[in-house]
Parts: structure tokens; sequence; C-alpha cells
């Protein structure tokens, strides 16, 4: 995986993950691969792949079984996609309206854009 350097890795690593449960990789309920697996696979430090699943844990997209792993959490898709969405409207929606004004494109013009 290629990380960039805008955003924390831990917060990359979660995109990865969620994406994963909006694909329906991973059902409710479903085991989810545990910290040093995705650290293994990633080759980045377990620690980091730990924030990841705590901050997933916090945001009701896993949940842990003590002794057993990490599982993906009941609504976890709905969650996930409020955090993308909430995410886009703070973070890239503002960048993509200053650039349509740098451009002088209008709603008008993406709609058509849009429809082809």
């Amino acid at each position: 995986m290629d990380f960039n350097k805008q955003k924390p890795i831990y917060l990359q690593i979660a995109d990865t993950l969620s994406q994963r449960i909006m694909a329906d990789e991973w059902a409710e309920d479903e085991r989810i691969p545990s910290v040093r697996e995705v650290a293994g696979s990633l080759g980045v430090n377990p620690n980091t792949v730990m924030r990841t699943f705590d901050y997933l844990q916090q945001n009701e997209i896993i949940y842990n079984r003590r002794g057993v792993g990490y599982f993906v959490a009941p609504k976890a898709k709905s969650h996930v996609v409020e955090l993308h969405r909430q995410y886009f409207v703070k973070e890239e929606l503002p960048y993509f309206f200053q650039k349509m004004d740098m451009l002088g494109l209008t709603m008008d013009d993406l709609s058509a854009l849009r429809q082809k």
C-alpha cells in the first residue's frame, strides 16, 4: 500500500478496511484479519494498526471479542458511509468548490458532464 503524506497512516489503513466493508467483502459479525496480519501485509508497525483498530472501534465499525479477534460490527456499513460522507463534506468538498470557482465551472456544467 502506498501511503500519502496528507493523511495519517492509521486513517489511511482505516479507509482501506472500511472500503472492504462498503464493498461487502466482509459481512456483519465476520472476523477480520488480526492486528499482526494487517501489519504484516501492509509492512507497518503493529502499533499503527492497533491505533486503526481503536479508531474503528470508537466509530462502531468493528468490535473485539477477547481472545477471539476483531469482527465487523452490526450496521458497520452505514457507519462507514456516514464517516466518509462527513470527511468528504469537511475536507474534500471545500477544495472542490474552490477549484470550480477558479476554473469558472458552474453546477450546470457539472450536471452536463455527469450526464455524458
